[in-house]
């Protein structure tokens, strides 16, 4: 009978599908492919610009969710430190790093796919994949991963993770109503940030795992490898050796 996966090696599996579709949605772009065109008729009926569109794209701006990424990390870092925790420092750090993949990864695309936007904005290229719904998901999707730990409840834990997610489809809906991207644009942006928070959360659990595993170990008695005194009393064929010593005996005086 097969082995069953392990739970690290079904969640690495679980990143392999939005990878793959991404990987589809960006040939599709840069080649051109079919896959545009319902794209940008889906884009006319939907585009509307308006504030509120706008208001609800800038969520996803660098000015925005930068800050509160790092606002959250800070305190996951200075709450990790003063509970005493080992290598306190590194979810905080790898939210960080992920957030600074972003651009590593987006900006590249963008040179390389080159492609136009909607006719909602000024002619240019540069629109694939949507850095500002990358830059949203990340942000507050990381924020979410390094909070949850220190949050008591469960419903305080499901209030963060959907406060992350309508954030982000919050403001991947004001990029597509304003018309600041395509369809397409946000999606390959969800696909690619999936990847990135998936490894983000297999990391911090491997180091959740490590913790606990150094706490157990803590909490179990010192092995010196001394052997332990027997309590157990050993017979002997002399019946005075279990007798108590009274002190030397008075001789008898003899007739």
């Amino acid at each position: 009978m097969p082995s069953r996966p392990s739970r690290p090696t079904r969640a690495v599996l679980g990143l392999l599908p939005p990878a793959l579709l991404f990987a589809l949605i960006t040939w599709q772009v840069a080649a051109d492919g079919p896959l545009l065109r319902p794209d940008e008729r889906l884009s006319r009926a939907l585009v509307h610009p308006d504030r509120a569109s706008e208001l609800l794209a800038d969520l996803g701006g660098i000015q925005v969710a930068v800050p509160v990424l790092v606002l959250v990390a800070g305190y996951a870092a200075w709450r990790g430190r003063a509970a005493g925790g080992a290598r306190w420092w590194v979810p905080s750090l790898a939210a960080l790093a992920v957030m600074v993949l972003v651009p590593l990864i987006v900006v590249p695309l963008k040179i390389w796919t080159d492609r136009p936007g909607t006719p909602a904005v000024p002619p240019a290229t540069g629109y694939y994949p949507s850095g500002h719904t990358a830059t949203a998901a990340v942000a507050y999707g990381a924020a979410a991963l390094v909070l949850l730990p220190w949050l008591r409840t469960a419903s305080a834990r499901r209030l963060t993770l959907a406060t992350s997610a309508l954030l982000v489809l919050a403001v991947s809906f004001g990029l597509v109503r304003r018309g600041y991207h395509w369809p397409l644009d946000v999606v390959a942006s969800w696909c690619l940030c999936a990847v990135l928070l998936g490894a983000l959360w297999l990391l911090l659990e491997r180091e959740r795992r490590a913790r606990e595993r150094l706490r157990t170990a803590a909490g179990r008695p010192c092995q010196t490898g001394a052997p332990r005194p027997s309590t157990r009393t050993t017979r002997t064929s002399d019946p005075s050796a279990s007798r108590p010593y009274r002190g030397a005996r008075k001789p008898q005086d003899t007739p």
